[in-house]
């Protein structure tokens, strides 16, 4: 087989390569929006020990979180930014009606609960802007949790004070 036969084929397979990639992208673009009969997607966010059950719709961009308004659930700003940043990252600020119920955990661990419900139900609904929400991590679960008590300690990690005398 001499050089120029395999420079060809070479050429063939990143071609047909390159084909593939493409249909593939075309796929992802065709997926299917997963909606319920009212036309609202779900989709459970965790964090931490919160648990975070999200439907959006088209709407005004209104939050209600356990009943509640955003501003009233989520006093502190940074929490409301953190709810937020789904609809900044993809453009869709004030387009959705966000309606969830948030259990366990603290405020942070829940408003972190709230963003992965968010982005999740966002990519169920528009499954175009899934690469933009996984390239900034926001559909990724962060499994940090708080580390349990061991006998023999004070804490987690921490030993009792050690005196000689």
């Amino acid at each position: 087989m001499s050089v120029e036969t395999e420079e060809t084929n070479e050429g063939a397979g990143l071609e047909a390569l390159e084909a593939l990639k493409q249909d593939a992208a075309e796929e992802a673009v065709k997926a299917e929006p997963k909606l319920d009969k009212f036309g609202r997607a779900y989709a459970t966010g965790k964090r931490k020990n919160a648990i975070a059950r999200v439907w959006i719709k088209p709407g005004t961009g209104k939050f209600s979180i356990n009943g509640r308004e955003d501003s009233v659930y989520f006093a502190r700003p940074v929490l409301r930014m953190v709810i937020n940043q789904p609809f900044d990252v993809t453009d869709r600020k004030d387009q959705f009606d966000v309606y969830c119920t948030v259990t366990g955990g603290g405020l942070s661990g829940q408003a972190g609960a709230v963003r992965h419900g968010i982005s999740k139900a966002l990519t169920y609904f528009e499954p175009g802007l899934r690469p933009s929400l996984k390239k900034v991590g926001f559909l990724t679960r962060d499994s940090r949790v708080v580390e349990r008590k061991k006998y023999g300690k004070a804490k987690a990690r921490r030993s009792f004070q050690f005196s000689k005398r």
